[in-house]
């Protein structure tokens, strides 16, 4: 048996993993999927102060408490942020780590010199607007599936406006976890992606994939998913 701990990105929640853990479930492994603070069914609690330290407490506090070890921890998009932080925490319990179409941080790197100018945009105006969140992202602009695109918008939310603008303090723990993987949406235009695949395909202790789909890999591709987290563990 084999225990994953997957991550969700930005404007997302645990829901969006659900057929990617019932898969591995029924194979007889252990998922977890925490919806981060602010976020899912933890919208209740969105509030000025969450970033991505926040966000990486939640994921460290879920190992704790479930005395989780020799994990696999997969992040998502805005996700690869929060578990390269966790990793500063829990590298020992970390067996296996994989960026799904992901931001790869490097110390003193933000969300805001990461993402795409249409984001940047966004925050630059919700920060002037004194919000505390940065509004939502229709799924189509994710290359969503057309008919899960309504499902996946009903479920999204506004994301913490401190996940973006935070510059993370990384010690390279990460590089440290002997099993790295990136898993690249081939189907979604994105040059920081771009950018942190080729980065990692020059390292040989990173295993790299494509998958021909939209960014929301768990959704659109959720079987081929499954069995690359199964090969990654």
């Amino acid at each position: 048996m084999t225990t994953f701990v997957l991550v969700h990105g930005a404007w997302h929640g645990g829901w969006c993993w659900r057929r990617v853990s019932d898969l591995l479930e029924a194979k007889g492994h252990k998922v977890f999927t925490p919806t981060l603070t602010g976020l899912g069914e933890r919208s209740h609690l969105m509030r000025a102060g969450i970033d991505v330290s926040t966000h990486a407490t939640d994921v460290v506090n879920l190992m704790k408490w479930e005395r989780l070890s020799d994990v696999v921890l997969c992040g998502h998009s805005y996700g690869g942020m929060v578990i390269s932080l966790v990793a500063e925490q829990m590298a020992d319990r970390i067996g296996s780590i994989a960026f799904l179409d992901a931001f790869v941080p490097e110390n003193g790197d933000s969300m805001f010199e990461l993402t795409n100018p249409v984001v940047r945009d966004s925050l630059t105006a919700a920060t002037a607007r004194g919000d505390i969140s940065v509004p939502g992202r229709p799924a189509a602009a994710f290359l969503v599936n057309e008919k899960d695109q309504a499902w996946v918008d009903s479920l999204t939310g506004p994301q913490p406006i401190g996940t973006m603008t935070e510059k993370l303090k990384l010690s390279g723990a990460r590089e440290k976890i002997a099993k790295k993987s990136y898993i690249r949406a081939g189907a979604y235009p994105n040059p920081g992606f771009d950018k942190a695949l080729n980065r990692v395909k020059a390292d040989k202790s990173w295993r790299t994939y494509d998958v021909p789909c939209g960014h929301d890999v768990m959704v659109d591709m959720p079987e081929r998913l499954a069995e690359i987290l199964l090969e990654v563990a």
